[in-house]
């Protein structure tokens, strides 16, 4: 079955990509929630990018933690300079849905976003979440400094340890330098805020991960 072969759907090549376009996209209006920018700088903060499947749900579970100053979506770790959702959605740019958190590490500590990262998902799925399958849908942490990417990788292996012992499989979370991060159209920032019935296809594992404990 398709839904067991999630973790082997394989990544589009570079040359198969859609050639995108220069002009970037930029948010037309403020954060529904927090009534910032979404685009910074945001001095004294710090950036982190997750990918954790549907970012709609995603997206919320960032911007209700204190110290978040704001939270974007869009697409990034592919090929196509600024894509569009439905070429996204066509699984040939390689990029996968993702949120931006602008946050103030003097409040909110990087490895508390992990933990929120780590238990809003199953990081074990491939290229799915749920009901989700695609390349678009995988997990991923893009890491903006070298603190993060460690912070991450140590992150990575003590919830590896917590998944095995309940029964879990491997994570395939990918952990990477952070590349371009290309906004979203309007209609899918703050997505739930909008459309508070909304679609939200996000689950963890029940697992809880150790980091900052």
């Amino acid at each position: 079955m398709w839904f067991r072969d999630a973790r082997k759907i394989p990544m589009p090549r570079p040359e198969d990509a859609p050639p995108g376009r220069a002009a970037p996209r930029l948010p037309s209006e403020p954060h529904q929630v927090l009534g910032t920018p979404l685009q910074g700088p945001f001095p004294g903060s710090a950036r982190a990018v997750f990918g954790m499947g549907c970012f709609w749900g995603a997206e919320k579970r960032f911007w209700a933690l204190q110290g978040v100053r704001s939270t974007a979506v869009g697409y990034a770790g592919g090929t196509t300079p600024n894509p569009t959702y439905h070429e996204v959605c066509a699984g040939l740019t390689g990029h996968t849905e993702v949120v931006e958190v602008h946050y103030d590490p003097s409040v909110l500590p990087y490895e508390a976003l992990l933990k929120v990262f780590w238990e809003s998902h199953d990081p074990t799925q491939g290229m799915r979440q749920g009901n989700d399958v695609g390349t678009q849908y995988r997990s991923a942490v893009y890491c903006t400094t070298d603190a993060q990417r460690e912070a991450a990788e140590r992150s990575r292996e003590a919830f590896q340890a917590a998944l095995t012992a309940a029964g879990h499989g491997r994570i395939t979370t990918e952990v990477a330098p952070a590349g371009p991060f290309y906004f979203a159209e309007d209609y899918h920032q703050q997505y739930l805020a909008r459309n508070p019935d909304g679609y939200c296809g996000l689950g963890g594992t029940g697992v809880a991960c150790p980091v900052g404990l």
